[in-house]
């Protein structure tokens, strides 16, 4: 397995061992919970290397040694660390300078061939975590209002389009206006962007005083309740890169004013689905799975 941050390996990691299976951890130092240890001091079924994100010749000759010929990829590895100072060996540096587009698919797309052609085969990153994937229909127990129906509509079309190009999959809709798109920052800072901009709107409404004209109209029509439309790739590669949401989604959305969360089915994995449900119901978000 090779980790990036957050709780994704971890669930793969427990998933793989109630199979039986033995795993090989490539733990990236920029990215992994150092908790990933303390997994392996109390499982013996479980090895852990560190590497830095730039030794790419190093994670081969790891798995090679440990006699891996499946890997997969569980976590998410910041699509700016390109741009960080971390060097990258002279395998990766290569495969960079070979690239046309540095874009999420481009690159692990182009890492994966590397390590099949190394005779390691990466295989989807839901292996083992099939029953998180989301089900279509309203997961929460509110659905969607008339107006938050029509966020997601727009929603899905403009975040579509964005992850067709490769250059995010979330985008923030309010009164059918795309007020943030994601890019390299991630869906949670792309929430919070959102939110702060819209803040920012009511902050300058209270304090600016009505014009005649303002009195003639009445008051603003813009509805300001923030929806969350967050999609897979048209051409989704399973392998990597594949749409999450968890708690900490949730919480995010509920500090950024957003009461609405759209989330394709069947392609978006579900983290600490119980919990994630029961506080976005108690806190009055819907979350629906859309098909596409």
């Amino acid at each position: 397995m090779i980790a990036g941050n957050g709780r994704f390996p971890f669930l793969l990691l427990d998933a793989a061992r109630a199979e039986g299976l033995a795993v090989v951890v490539a733990a990236i130092r920029e990215e992994t919970d150092p908790e990933i240890d303390r997994r392996a001091e109390a499982d013996a079924g479980v090895t852990v290397h560190w590497l830095s994100l730039g030794e790419l010749s190093r994670l081969i000759e790891t798995f090679q040694k440990a006699g891996v010929t499946k890997a997969v990829m569980a976590g998410q590895v910041k699509h700016k660390q390109i741009f960080s100072s971390i060097r990258p060996d002279w395998r990766l540096a290569k495969l960079l300078l070979n690239l046309k587009t540095r874009s999420t698919d481009a690159l692990l797309g182009a890492v994966a061939k590397v390590l099949g052609d190394e005779g390691i085969e990466l295989i989807s990153s839901t292996s083992f975590l099939e029953p998180l994937l989301a089900a279509e229909g309203v997961l929460t127990e509110r659905a969607p209002d008339e107006e938050e129906c029509k966020n997601i509509e727009y929603g899905l079309s403009v975040a579509g389009a964005l992850a067709g190009f490769d250059i995010g999959q979330t985008v923030v809709v309010a009164a059918q206006a795309c007020v943030a798109v994601e890019a390299m920052e991630g869906t949670d800072a792309t929430i919070e962007r959102a939110g702060r901009l819209m803040q920012t709107l009511e902050a300058e409404a209270s304090t600016r005083h009505p014009t005649d004209e303002d009195l003639s109209v009445g008051a603003p029509t813009l509805e300001r309740r923030l929806t969350v439309v967050k999609v897979a790739k048209p051409n989704q590669d399973m392998r990597f890169d594949v749409p999450v949401i968890g708690l900490s989604t949730v919480e995010t959305m509920l500090r950024a004013g957003a009461s609405c969360l759209s989330i394709e089915a069947g392609k978006t994995l579900l983290f600490d689905r119980e919990a994630l449900l029961k506080r976005a119901s108690d806190a009055g978000v819907t979350i629906v799975a859309a098909p596409r």
